[in-house]
């Protein structure tokens, strides 16, 4: 049988067409719901989010790299498996509130994994030190999100906020484990803990304005 292509391409159009304004429609009709103060918030604590559960998701990589097969590797792989289904979430997160990721994904890549490997390479303490230094900031980075949203409207933002409490409470787990496994003991722990954590904090400027 022979195919009308004026037909086939006309169908296409149409089709292209009507899948542009269901797309449309459902932008605005999310857009709707914020207001542009509201919509700003949240573009920067998805994106910041998402890019904090990469670097945390590398760090974690980096120390198994080191360390899977020593006494804390099981560990260290728990606590990765969680890393793992926080960043799932922020990536579905990331298209659903219509956010641009960072521009420094690939550095933020890099830089965790390094991070990890090399707090592993002074010692399964140090890379405890460096759990504890990196969930601390995290912590209280999620503590400070949850206020921000429970101001604006707890309930529009229902879903969003049981999220980041369970990725909370998962982080201040984590350092829990951290300081069981000897983190203080790390050698110059409170240089290694204050280091990372003003290099945690300067990622964390970096993702909210780019």
């Amino acid at each position: 049988m022979a195919v009308n292509m004026r037909m086939v391409s006309a169908l296409f159009r149409q089709t292209l067409c009507v899948r542009r304004l269901v797309v449309s429609q459902h932008c605005r009709s999310f857009n709707s719901q914020y207001s542009e103060e509201t919509k700003a918030m949240l573009d920067q604590f998805i994106r910041v989010d998402h890019a904090g559960e990469l670097g945390a998701d590398r760090i974690y990589a980096g120390q198994m790299a080191v360390l899977g097969n020593t006494s804390v590797g099981p560990v260290i792989q728990e606590m990765w498996d969680q890393e793992k289904d926080h960043l799932k979430k922020f990536e579905e997160l990331i298209p659903e509130y219509r956010v641009r990721p960072t521009f420094f994904l690939p550095f933020w890549n890099v830089a965790g994994f390094a991070l990890g490997a090399g707090s592993a390479l002074l010692g399964k303490e140090a890379a405890m030190a460096c759990t504890v230094a990196v969930e601390e900031v995290i912590g209280e980075h999620y503590d400070s999100q949850i206020r921000a949203l429970f101001k604006d409207d707890p309930e529009k933002h229902k879903a969003l906020l049981e999220t980041i409490k369970q990725f909370r409470d998962d982080e201040l787990e984590h350092l829990d484990t951290g300081l069981k496994h000897d983190a203080e003991e790390a050698p110059m722990y409170a240089a290694l803990s204050n280091i990372i954590k003003i290099g945690c904090k300067g990622a964390i400027w970096i993702a909210e304005k780019v």
